[in-house]
């Protein structure tokens, strides 16, 4: 089986394994699939964190108001009392006003937290260090993994206006946020390898030539953005190393020009006639001077 190594951009994402017999157009719908369901899960631990912090999301109509604002407009969350962690909660106030301030008991939010922790390592990107290959059921093993944990501290369930749902519902609205400019739609996904478009009517092997047994690196682009910039020729720990021998060779040469010091001409081993001294066997022959 060939290992692709995925990256956007510089930086690495993921191993995939494939054959070389796998056409471009599936490959490239498979793999797209798991980094939009990486940003998935990372979107997900992101408002957990929040949820743990400070309950549930407020109605869009109330985010981001005072209470006083609140009072004057009459509004009011009709989802406070349904949708309540178990065991009861704390009033902790969301400073910035997204959420209602119901944060779940400490024995609750360390299930949280240890569900985001497990969900994320699951998809870290260490993970190409260690040569393990991502696949989808790995995504939904960490997606289940953290509705899971918001099911047992919510078992009433989040109000249908929180992300957190919706995103478990695959109903998420991300236009206007930052999060919509990292997905990318499988329509608009490219794959790139050694400066070349891998074309959707081709295969693998069309690319990559016929060793089953390879390692590559495949880049992810979305359509419109060009070409990836090429890999670099060494790698930034290969790099390093180059660096400090160059450094310590430079420090080398500079105590070399201002050691000046001749003195070592005086010993037994810089005499170049030491050995016919030794021949003629007056080597250790001394003077003293006398009256």
């Amino acid at each position: 089986m060939v290992l692709l190594h995925i990256k956007r951009g510089e930086s690495s994402l993921f191993l995939y394994e494939t054959s070389i017999r796998s056409d471009i157009s599936k490959l490239t719908f498979e793999i797209v699939t798991i980094f939009n369901g990486c940003l998935k899960v990372r979107r997900i631990c992101a408002e957990m964190e929040e949820l743990a912090n400070y309950g549930c999301m407020l109605p869009p109509e109330m985010i981001g108001l005072t209470n006083e604002q609140i009072e004057e407009l009459k509004l009011f969350d009709t989802w406070a009392e349904t949708c309540t962690p178990s065991g009861g909660y704390n009033l902790t106030k969301d400073p910035v006003g997204r959420r209602n301030g119901r944060q779940p008991l400490p024995q609750m939010q360390t299930m949280l937290r240890k569900a985001i922790s497990d969900a994320l390592a699951m998809i870290d990107k260490k993970l190409v260090s260690e040569n393990k290959t991502l696949l989808q059921k790995n995504i939904k093993e960490a997606l289940d993994l953290l509705h899971g944990a918001v099911t047992i501290v919510y078992p009433m369930q989040l109000p249908p206006h929180d992300s957190i749902r919706n995103e478990f519902q695959n109903t998420e609205d991300l236009s206007g946020t930052q999060a919509s400019l990292e997905v990318i739609e499988p329509v608009k996904a490219q794959l790139w390898f050694a400066g070349k478009q891998m074309l959707p009517d081709k295969k693998l092997a069309d690319f990559i030539g016929n060793n089953e047994k390879c390692k590559v690196i495949v880049k992810l682009q979305k359509s419109g953005e060009g070409a990836p910039g090429r890999e670099p020729v060494f790698t930034e720990e290969e790099r390093k190393q180059m660096m400090l021998h160059a450094y310590r060779r430079q420090e080398e040469m500079k105590k070399l020009e201002q050691d000046e010091d001749d003195s070592y001409l005086n010993s037994s081993w810089s005499n170049n006639m030491s050995l016919k001294s030794q021949m003629h066997g007056i080597a250790d022959v001394k003077f003293r001077m006398g009256k």
